[in-house]
């Protein structure tokens, strides 16, 4: 797999018009100007993000123009996508603003803002807040009320009698005027945001007469399939610590191992290939799930906290004799029974307190005597057969 070959298909959704187009520009020699806009709703980046932070280094190490635009703007508005529920309050630019230096702070973990070929951080409040009646007619003039309202996120909403706020409504209008004012060659961006890049597509066309190609990126996604991110409430930070994170990378379900090994990190797809191919051949995934959480963990620190991590989670969960395939949980501190209800090893938190009170429940071996003790890290039993590995959210 040569470079232009991995910077199309690996870790990537879908290419529009075409990936064909898109190669055949590519292979042209022709650099091109792209970006990814961000809307520091948060302060927090997670490694959801990682998947586009890793395209966007591609794009960058081949010599192509990347931006990171800070949507100081578009996050007035507030995004809709993914959101089954209108907001409740929307940001002000300043917020946003104050937002955005933890994000630039975090994603230098993987672009480069200095150097040899920097990435660009532009802000789209600087063009939207000037925009006047008659620029947002113009804009708006290029859409149909069909066209928006069509939405399968507008369409869920209106069929559980949610409200559609207009502000929400106008969002992908904004994001798509991004493209005409850096006038730019394609935009990248997760499968969630595919309807707003579309709708950039459509005002390149008609405000500049100019195609711009769409790449969209797969979600990572966690063991129930929910999006990880701020939104599902399951985020697992690009800042988090060496040795947490890596457990919280091992709490995931090993579906995400192939996937997670394609999306953030460098290893070869043969390799990934051939690691598939054991895992569906029945082959305990638990090594290659260890060897996804160290990649991540390097990536985003270095080798040395990588393998300390990996040695923590050892000395907490390896040895004895519990079978190696527990479930790993992470938990909020709290009490013996409260962790129990947790972790659905007690239907409620009396029953908990009854089963540590018959001397049914142990932690790393030690018997629980107390329900109100702090339950600390390590493999929490019930019985003989039932176990949890305990990761306590920080």
């Amino acid at each position: 797999m040569d470079k232009v070959e991995e910077i199309l298909t690996r870790g990537v959704d879908k290419i529009y018009p075409t990936s064909k187009e898109l190669e055949k520009t590519l292979r042209s020699g022709k650099k091109l100007k792209l970006y990814q806009g961000f809307d520091p709703t948060g302060t927090r980046l997670h490694i959801g993000h990682m998947v586009g932070f890793r395209k966007l280094r591609q794009w960058q190490d081949l010599g192509h123009h990347v931006i990171f635009l800070i949507g100081d703007g578009t996050g007035q508005a507030g995004d809709p996508s993914g959101k089954l529920t209108a907001r409740d309050k929307f940001m002000t630019r300043e917020e946003l603003r104050d937002n955005a230096k933890e994000y630039v702070m975090q994603a230098k973990k993987i672009v480069r803002f200095e150097g040899n070929n920097p990435v660009e951080i532009l802000y789209n409040g600087d063009w939207l807040n000037k925009l006047n009646l008659q620029d947002i007619l113009e804009i708006a003039g290029n859409f149909s009320l069909q066209q928006l309202s069509e939405r399968d996120l507008f369409q869920e909403r209106i069929k559980k009698e949610e409200t559609v706020n207009l502000r929400e409504f106008l969002y992908p209008l904004l994001q798509g005027y991004d493209s005409v004012a850096m006038d730019v060659d394609l935009e990248i961006g997760g499968t969630d945001q595919t309807f707003n890049m579309l709708a950039g597509r459509t005002l390149m066309k008609q405000m500049k007469n100019k195609d711009k190609f769409v790449m969209t990126t797969p979600l990572l996604t966690d063991n129930e399939g929910k999006k990880i991110g701020k939104t599902e409430g399951n985020v697992i930070g690009l800042t988090d610590e060496p040795s947490e994170l890596f457990g919280e990378i091992m709490a995931l379900g090993d579906d995400v191992i192939v996937k997670g090994l394609e999306y953030l990190t460098d290893v070869p797809m043969d390799e990934i290939k051939n690691i598939e191919n054991e895992i569906q051949n029945g082959k305990n995934p638990i090594e290659y799930k260890k060897k996804l959480a160290f990649e991540v963990v390097k990536q985003l620190n270095d080798e040395v906290l990588a393998n300390s991590a990996q040695k923590n989670f050892g000395k907490i969960f390896g040895g004895g004799e519990n079978p190696e395939d527990i479930k790993i949980e992470i938990v909020t501190a709290g009490t013996a029974s409260h962790v129990l209800f947790q972790t659905n090893l007690a239907s409620s938190k009396s029953e908990a307190k009854r089963l540590i009170e018959q001397g049914g429940v142990s932690l790393n071996d030690k018997k629980i005597t107390n329900p109100d003790m702090k339950i600390e890290e390590g493999i929490l039993k019930k019985g003989k057969r039932e176990f949890r590995k305990i990761i306590i959210k920080k």
